[in-house]
């Protein structure tokens, strides 16, 4: 009897280290996307984001293939990693989702990659809340592109977050207004080993896994380093 049970709980423990390491690969691979659609939008300068716009961002939230489909009335929902400038560089990646619902003439099924950008410290802080609505808690508005473009217009400038997406290699604006990001509390314990907080991770103070460090490389070349050496700037 001991013996059996001795079986059972080991092949419970097998299963359950199988599936944590299934999850964790998982979360790999969105930070890993995550990276790529920096590296594609850092490949694409005079359509991309302005530098002089990236320089000022607080945080960056990328959301590799965003979905939005149905007719008429449609359902839009991502996931996607956060990160948010420290003292010291950029912090480790947080798991959001990125959800809402798109009205219109779609047929069909999309997908596309969203970039948002925090462009205040309070935009930033609002990211610690369990969940966040774009346009209605704080203002958003569709960010601007190209090389010299810069975030003049009224709305653009006092925007808490600047919005893009990349479809077909072309990135643009796009109005997330009505969409909520939630923090995925879940997957950020599972990719970091441990329980830990939001708070903790977008201020630096957790080590992220090796395999974060491609996707905090890429953020640092396109948005630049740390708050001390911006201020410095």
């Amino acid at each position: 009897m001991l013996k059996e049970w001795s079986v059972a709980v080991c092949l419970a423990t097998t299963v359950t280290l199988s599936a944590h390491a299934a999850d964790k690969a998982k979360l790999d691979e969105r930070v890993n996307n995550a990276s790529q659609v920096l590296h594609e939008l850092m490949s694409t300068p005079d359509k991309g984001i302005p530098s002089d716009v990236a320089s000022k961002a607080s945080c960056v939230i990328v959301v590799p293939g965003f979905k939005k489909g149905a007719f008429i009335v449609g359902a839009e929902h991502g996931e996607g990693v956060a990160t948010c400038r420290t003292g010291s560089g950029w912090s480790g990646p947080a798991f959001v989702q990125l959800s809402g619902a798109s009205f219109g003439a779609q047929i069909g099924g999309e997908s596309t990659d969203l970039v948002l950008l925090a462009m205040s410290r309070n935009a930033a802080e609002h990211l610690l809340q369990d969940k966040v609505k774009l346009g209605g808690d704080i203002g958003i508005a569709a960010g601007p592109v190209g090389r010299q473009a810069q975030a003049s217009t009224t709305d653009t400038a006092n925007a808490g977050f600047l919005s893009y997406s990349r479809s077909k290699g072309v990135f643009a604006g796009v109005d997330l207004s009505g969409d909520v990001v939630t923090q995925d509390k879940d997957d950020s314990n599972t990719y970091y080993g441990k329980s830990t907080t939001f708070e903790s991770i977008l201020h630096g103070n957790v080590n992220a896994p090796a395999a974060a460090s491609n996707f905090e490389h890429t953020v640092a070349q396109i948005f630049g380093g740390s708050r001390a050496d911006n201020a410095r700037r």
